[in-house]
């Protein structure tokens, strides 16, 4: 039983049946971002307008697989935890975007007036890119969009095949007055960030030479670019210019989100990595290393900082996500600044998720012997928050890290947590069943390169669940940790079946899909363990159950 509402633009009707009641299943999320059913991808122009969080994202109105048919699906939220989701806000209806709506960033120009570039499938099946305003600039929720009667304003550029350029970034503009765009694409296998320039924010040059590329990454997709203070956690608005930045340049590409931080030269139109970057390796920086992907960033004028999105997939089938009746969501909102160091981003929570904490328990000065867990109890273990430190080894107590250890991805599904070393395994079994015959692992290795310590980071869904055909991938990231550092931390936010892990207070973030077999008759546990040869001590631990959101 469902009901059926019905958009129209033009004469084109989209049945959108995501008010569909669906029967309460297992591995559902309670606090992530998503609609009631139906496939949901990229995360689109987020922006904060007159008191109203909107993100925009990715939508098949028709179903629970990715269709050929793909909308511009629209929430809103004043606290960026509990959302309602409003009608379409973008719809095929022109020859410009007949096919769909696919991905794009929201500007807001002079006079605190957002609009919106998206590309759009054209006619000819083409990607091009379009302009849409707000029909009522009064109405905080934006419900109604108003699209350019001149789109498309860009089309693919020479060279580029029809089916490679897309995305436009949020745009900014420039000491000289002019606005810059960035669109992904690719051509003669480089992957590039084309810049476009225009001094009214309708006709749009192409500039002689892109932002930046990379060699034999695949296409661009989803590019973000943005500065961040070199001094600050406070988030930078896009156009701003100054000595005390930074910038960063993301790309999706490989299934990853990867970005470089570096300068920004405005007079050359030039984008130059602090360091090499962007290039695919195990080296790049990336904002996760787990499910997270076609991420978007936005300022936030409200609070001063900057936040992200990112699409999380599920790693079941699309026969199964078409028995469920959804698939995919966004991820929690993530703050995002530069390190101290300056060499990386640093990402955690929004603060306004805390709101969602419930019943608490807390421990500290708890000691691990080796080859040992302890459970913890009291709190909601299919949905909840967790923060815990532990304290590093001393630095001669570390395993010798080995420079023929160049990806710590292949290193974590070598070194499992089954596999004891003289400072780790350590850190959290969690969505496992009472003889943890399932259990995802979420855990640190401890090693030393020349007196300074490397962590590696793990996620292993090896042995998260015993049904076939699901995508157990094990996940891994390095944290350089400073000789200083004396704790290493450990969050996550379990949310049924996904789990999003942030190591070493934001440095490294982790996040991974499971679906265990056993929480169709049983319940699921929670447990710390070590099992390394050392004893290991935790420092504090606090886990609180965590609300279901309204309208989730």
């Amino acid at each position: 039983m469902y009901l059926s509402c019905v958009l129209h633009s033009k004469g084109k009707h989209v049945h959108d049946t995501s008010d569909r009641i669906v029967k309460k299943q297992q591995g559902k999320p309670s606090f992530h971002l998503r609609p009631p059913h139906n496939w949901l991808n990229d995360p689109n122009g987020p922006v904060y307008y007159k008191g109203v969080y909107h993100l925009f994202y990715q939508y098949n109105p028709y179903g629970s697989v990715f269709n050929k048919t793909i909308v511009w699906a629209h929430s809103v939220s004043r606290d960026l935890v509990n959302w309602i989701h409003l009608n379409n806000a973008l719809v095929p209806t022109a020859p410009f975007d007949i096919n769909s709506c696919w991905s794009g960033s929201t500007t807001i120009i002079p006079g605190n007036k957002p609009v919106v570039l998206y590309t759009g499938i054209d006619n000819k099946n083409q990607q091009v890119q379009n302009l849409a305003t707000p029909r009522n600039l009064s109405d905080p929720f934006l419900k109604e969009w108003v699209k350019y009667s001149g789109n498309p304003l860009i089309t693919p550029p020479k060279g580029v095949k029809p089916d490679n350029f897309r995305d436009p970034t949020t745009a900014w503009k420039g000491r000289d007055g002019i606005w810059r765009v960035v669109v992904g694409g690719l051509i003669n296998n480089l992957g590039v960030a084309f810049l476009y320039r225009s001094k009214d924010f309708v006709h749009w040059i192409l500039h002689d030479d892109p932002l930046y590329f990379g060699i034999n990454t695949g296409i661009w997709e989803c590019p973000d670019f943005y500065p961040v203070s070199v001094n600050s956690r406070l988030g930078v608005e896009n156009s701003a210019n100054g000595k005390n930045l930074k910038y960063v340049l993301k790309a999706s590409f490989e299934a990853h989100d990867y970005y470089a931080i570096g300068s920004y030269d405005s007079a050359k139109e030039k984008f130059m990595p602090d360091n090499k970057g962007l290039s695919g390796s195990s080296l790049d920086l990336r904002y996760d290393y787990g499910k997270f992907y076609a991420s978007k960033s936005f300022y936030d004028s409200l609070k001063k900082r900057r936040i992200l999105w990112g699409w999380i997939n599920e790693s079941d089938s699309s026969v199964d996500d078409i028995k469920k009746g959804w698939a995919g969501i966004q991820s929690i909102p993530r703050q995002v600044y530069l390190s101290n160091t300056g060499r990386q981003l640093i990402q955690w929570p929004v603060k306004e998720i805390e709101k969602l904490r419930a019943k608490h328990v807390t421990y500290s000065g708890k000691k691990l012997k080796p080859k040992s867990i302890f459970e913890v109890t009291g709190i909601t273990t299919s949905q909840f928050d967790i923060e815990l430190s532990f304290k590093l080894p001393s630095i001669e107590e570390a395993e010798v890290f080995d420079p023929k250890w160049d990806d710590p991805q292949v290193l974590c599904s070598t070194k499992t947590a089954r596999v004891s070393s003289r400072a780790g395994p350590f850190g959290l079994l969690v969505m496992a069943s009472q003889d943890l015959t399932e259990q995802t692992a979420v855990f640190f290795h401890v090693f030393k390169d020349n007196q300074q310590f490397v962590v590696l980071m793990c996620s292993d869904q090896s042995r998260s669940s015993l049904r076939q055909g699901i995508d157990k991938t094990t996940y891994g990231a390095f944290i350089r940790m400073d000789n200083e550092d004396e704790v290493i931390s450990l969050k996550s936010l379990v949310d049924h079946s996904v789990i999003e892990s942030f190591g070493a207070e934001g440095r490294a973030c982790i996040t991974a899909r499971v679906y265990p077999r056993f929480l169709e008759k049983k319940d699921t546990h929670v447990y710390v363990f070590n099992n390394g040869s050392g004893g290991i001590a935790i420092e504090t631990l606090d886990a609180w159950s965590m609300k279901k959101t309204k309208n989730n």
